[in-house]
């Protein structure tokens, strides 16, 4: 019977190498008329374990009330995809698109919702929230 080592490190991508260059924020028409909630979901969500080098699967959720901007999807898409080699670990993976994004659009409210896939029968869900100072 085989052995394998558990404590091996594989080679993926530094977090690093995600950039913010990807999002195009646009105008957001509205402002000062109303408040919206924009809600968008990528189901196709990929990243690395950065301790195996196997890949992690979810889905991101975002909401967001916008006040300058919104972000256009197809940006947002690949900025997204970016993380597809990376070795992160869910809860930074999550905490990192939210810095992100309100780096970006600067809206007044933003959560990010991470579901991910089962590993090991265990399932994560990761929710982190910001709030504009009024």
């Amino acid at each position: 019977m085989k052995s394998y080592d558990h404590t091996v490190r594989y080679t993926v991508d530094n977090p690093d190498v995600v950039t913010t260059d990807l999002l195009d924020p646009i105008e957001y028409h509205y402002k000062g008329k109303r408040d919206i909630v924009i809600t968008i979901a990528q189901p196709e969500f990929t990243s690395v374990c950065p301790m195996t080098g196997l890949p992690d699967f979810g889905t991101i959720n975002i909401r967001y009330t916008p006040d300058d901007f919104i972000i256009e999807l197809k940006s947002l898409k690949y900025y997204l995809l970016q993380y597809r080699d990376v070795g992160i670990f869910y809860e930074h993976a999550s905490n990192r698109i939210l810095d992100d994004l309100v780096r970006v659009l600067k809206p007044k409210m933003m959560e990010v919702t991470g579901v991910f896939t089962a590993r090991g029968g265990l399932t994560t869900n990761v929710c982190v929230r910001y709030e504009a100072s009024s």
